[in-house]
């Protein structure tokens, strides 16, 4: 006899012995052993998932002479023909290739005879989908009403391309994907009956990539089978696969996730040159990384991700040198290029744009890449202080009040705010995060010199003219223009909407993160000491949802140019 796939030798001939999707054998089961057997049944789900074995199973059942629990016997002769395919009162038809109106009117002339041995005529029509309009509504009465000895099961993976009339006539059950745990059993159990032998890592692979699929476990499994010759090891299954090496993964995502552009391009470049498809090598990245999520998130991560020592030591490594913004940028990213190869019509550039933007973060204005790097230079300064280096002084602020005045510095134009300087030893690896504005060319006029102009006379005694209100934020950007941790700042108010109540600046944000960035101690107080030279003493960052801010800027107007006028909001 001919070799079957293992898929084919290990199909399961009882209820008992299918995977999962006990809701649905529990009522067929029920079904048989009452005697209340449908006409019509919609076994619809993804591929792999027991939709025809569970279908051929019934059809059995329903025709055994002694069922036993619900399952057929196997030992009468009802049963022997029909798992021999010698019998006709079960019929398989092929939608996909009998799709038309004529094949569904001859369906309907035969399903008027009645079963040769068993008690029902079962027709199983799997890829239903695939049916013509017409052929549909050739075969929509006799679905409705069929002969009492007639029992159709119809198979699909996709229902909503079935017709509202062909659906209300059946009754459905949608089959799930299966748990990665039972088929690893699964696949255990055929393995063990094999006589193959098998590292439980190398099962655990193969039930990863078979997605929930019984059907596509099993033929990874047969094929890993017959590539080793010996123990079937975790190696031997990423061959199979044509995954990359897993080092080389690990030192990509290593690279990427410690910002290095140049060695994380250079190991993608390696990679590639080997031949390995764009599409496996960014799935191959998304896989990583959710490895190092599950192990920064889960408690028993060596449990779920079940992978050798060594693979795991290292995940565990690599996961240390990122945070939960970091890992969720990298991933999204990734994602986003896996979306877009599709329509690529370079999928290597694609990958390697993505690589880039995911290890330069300085490059990329996402909010998740502006609070990264705020988070990065938060650290860093930690461990410095931390380490206590006596040539790293404490970063000063400006205060939150104006400074005092004297006759020599009132009749001087107030100045923005000097940078924040943090200055290093020239031992220290860590670059100074005083980046200054570059000077200008001698005698090179501003673009916009009435908006840039010293503060004038009235904010140095704490009230604003209404011209002042209009250009104060514009002042505020400006002076924020000067360091790196300042631009940062600058790039967070750069969005803000601004209105004054009386003497007192509101900063308007619809970003939770942005405001709450922003109302931290020392951020607060830095903006709080550029405000104060700029003639503001009173200011507030408040949030505000997005899809009130129109109505209530509306309101506010309405209020100050009728103020007298009684407004009820209804």
């Amino acid at each position: 006899m001919a070799y079957l796939a293992f898929y084919r030798t290990f199909r399961p001939s009882t209820f008992d012995a299918v995977v999962r999707q006990e809701h649905i054998v529990r009522i067929l089961k029920n079904q048989i052993e009452s005697g209340k057997v449908g006409h019509a049944y919609l076994f619809c789900g993804p591929r792999g998932t027991g939709k025809t074995t569970l279908a051929k199973i019934f059809a059995r059942a329903i025709n055994c002479e002694s069922p036993v629990n619900g399952s057929p016997c196997g030992k009468c002769p009802t049963c022997r023909a029909l798992s021999e395919g010698s019998s006709l009162d079960i019929s398989e038809i092929d939608a996909a290739s009998n799709n038309g109106v004529d094949e569904m009117r001859d369906l309907r002339e035969k399903v008027q005879y009645p079963p040769v041995a068993g008690k029902y005529k079962v027709y199983i029509i799997d890829e239903v989908h695939m049916l013509t309009q017409s052929a549909f509504n050739a075969v929509l009465k006799t679905l409705e009403e069929p002969p009492r000895h007639a029992v159709f099961i119809l198979a699909t993976t996709e229902p909503q391309k079935i017709p509202a009339t062909i659906l209300s006539r059946c009754m459905r059950f949608d089959f799930k994907l299966i748990p990665q745990k039972d088929l690893e059993e699964l696949i255990k159990s055929v393995l063990t009956k094999t006589g193959k032998e098998y590292e439980d890592e190398a099962v655990s692979a193969i039930a990863r990539a078979g997605a929930g699929s019984a059907r596509d476990s099993l033929s990874i499994a047969d094929m890993c089978a017959s590539y080793s010759k010996g123990k079937l090891t975790y190696g031997d299954v990423s061959a199979v696969l044509g995954s990359a090496d897993f080092m080389k993964i690990a030192e990509i995502c290593r690279y990427i996730l410690s910002e290095d552009s140049q060695g994380a391009l250079t190991a993608v470049e390696n990679i590639l040159s080997t031949g390995k498809s764009v599409g496996v090598l960014i799935k191959d990245l998304l896989s990583f990384l959710n490895d190092i999520a599950i192990v920064k998130v889960c408690r028993t991560a060596r449990e779920i991700i079940n992978l050798p020592e060594e693979t795991y030591a290292a995940i565990a490594q690599i996961a240390g040198l990122c945070d939960g913004h970091k890992l969720l940028r990298v991933t999204e990213i990734l994602a986003q290029a896996e979306t877009d190869l599709r329509y690529s019509t370079s999928g290597r550039i694609t990958l390697e744009t993505a690589v880039l933007k995911c290890s330069l973060p300085e490059e990329d204005y996402n909010i998740d890449a502006l609070i990264g790097k705020i988070s990065a230079l938060e650290r860093q300064l930690g461990e410095l202080k931390a380490g206590g280096f006596a040539a790293v002084p404490a970063v000063q602020n400006k205060p939150s009040a104006p400074p005092q005045e004297t006759a020599e510095t009132s009749a001087r134009p107030a100045q923005p705010p000097q940078p924040v300087e943090v200055v290093l030893s020239e031992d220290d690896d860590v670059p100074p995060f005083d980046v200054s504005e570059p000077a200008k060319p001698a005698g090179q006029e501003p673009v916009q010199p009435a908006l840039w102009d010293d503060a004038p006379a009235s904010a140095a005694s704490g009230t604003l003219s209404e011209s002042d209100k209009r250009t104060v934020f514009a002042k505020l950007l400006k002076s924020l223009r000067t360091t790196h941790k300042n631009a940062v700042l600058f790039t967070l108010c750069m969005d803000l909407i601004t209105e004054f109540e009386g003497d007192k600046l509101v900063m308007i944000t619809d970003n939770e993160s942005v405001c709450r960035a922003l109302n931290r101690t020392d951020n607060y107080n830095f903006l709080g000491g550029v405000l104060a030279e700029l003639g503001v003493t009173e200011y507030e960052i408040r949030f505000r949802p997005k899809g009130e801010s129109d109505f209530d800027k509306a309101l506010g107007e309405l209020k100050k140019n009728f103020g007298g006028a009684d407004i009820t909001v209804k």
